[in-house]
């Protein structure tokens, strides 16, 4: 009896045609890659053809039994993010007419959503009003990452990706590449812009990072690059002014996107233009800010309806 192709055969050819064509990041198509593999551990290298929804049904118990080395298992998201992968490979197979398990078989677990954390708008103030107020070059970079943050619900990995020549001052808007290499608008605030302004005026150097690192104490060379900021040291420099502020939840660069976010819906935006800002592709992303804003609806209720 002839068999379709195994899985190691086709895995491969299915994570180029995510990055290439579906235009994902190395980063995900490396997660997918690894996710499949984890089948393979599970299932053996099996023709894809031989892939049920009783192999399915043992391999969701196998995943959620699954210990790794330090006894630690998989949390129950990233046990979705395993099944996702698997329908994402069974739709590709589907494409190219190979024959396998209909990938609508695979039904996701339900996943709770976390609490979203995030900052009011004086718990902001109080971890700018920690930064020293004299005007160094790291004091006027740390406020203008903090501002920047906040005003524009940038990713992490977009901020210190950005060069002098991206963000335009004068206009307070300009785009950036986000996830799944979309491009999308960005607005900053009268106070944002002001702050990246001074920062800029007060560098002596030419290097094109927006941000830069002044822990390294090095030669400058090759354009300077390495000397652009990573995402671990914008997460110590949030969590340092947290901390000053007293702080105490959890704060991350991502808190300060929700607090973006948050702030949006409370003053009165729609959660489609939020979700345009956001980059979000799916409107189900953006929704977990709306039970956030729940705690607002009392107050519009008090203020704007009329009582006989």
């Amino acid at each position: 009896m002839k068999h379709e192709p195994y899985m190691s055969e086709l895995i491969m050819d299915f994570i180029e045609s995510i990055e290439v064509e579906g235009g994902r990041s190395a980063k995900t198509a490396e997660n997918y890659r690894h996710y499949l593999e984890r089948f393979i551990e599970f299932a053996g290298d099996i023709p894809v053809d031989t892939i049920t929804t009783e192999l399915i049904r043992k391999y969701r118990l196998w995943l959620n039994r699954y210990a790794n080395d330090n006894g630690d298992d998989l949390a129950t998201i990233t046990q979705s993010y395993h099944l996702i992968a698997m329908r994402g490979f069974l739709h590709y197979l589907s494409r190219r007419n190979i024959p396998s398990l209909t990938p609508e078989k695979i039904e996701l677990p339900k996943v709770a959503r976390k609490q979203v954390t995030f900052l009011h708008f004086d718990e902001i103030e109080r971890m700018l009003a920690a930064i020293p107020s004299d005007d160094t070059e790291q004091n006027l970079r740390d406020r203008a990452i903090l501002e920047l943050l906040f005003s524009s619900g940038l990713r992490v990995s977009e901020l210190v990706n950005l060069d002098r020549g991206h963000i335009n001052i004068k206009r307070r808007e300009f785009t950036v590449r986000g996830k799944g290499q979309k491009d999308r608008p960005i607005f900053i605030s009268v106070r944002a812009a002001h702050v990246v302004q001074e920062y800029l005026h007060k560098r002596l150097d030419n290097l094109p990072p927006l941000f830069l690192n002044y822990s390294r104490n090095t030669v400058v060379s090759n354009g300077g690059d390495y000397r652009r900021l990573t995402p671990r040291s914008i997460q110590r420099i949030i969590e340092k002014y947290a901390k000053l502020a007293g702080i105490t939840k959890h704060v991350s660069p991502h808190t300060m996107r929700h607090s973006f976010a948050t702030d949006l819906l409370m003053n009165g935006a729609d959660i489609r233009s939020v979700q345009t800002m956001l980059g979000h592709s799916s409107i189900s992303t953006t929704q977990v800010y709306t039970h956030v804003t729940d705690s607002h609806l009392r107050e519009v209720y008090e203020k704007f309806h009329s009582e006989d």
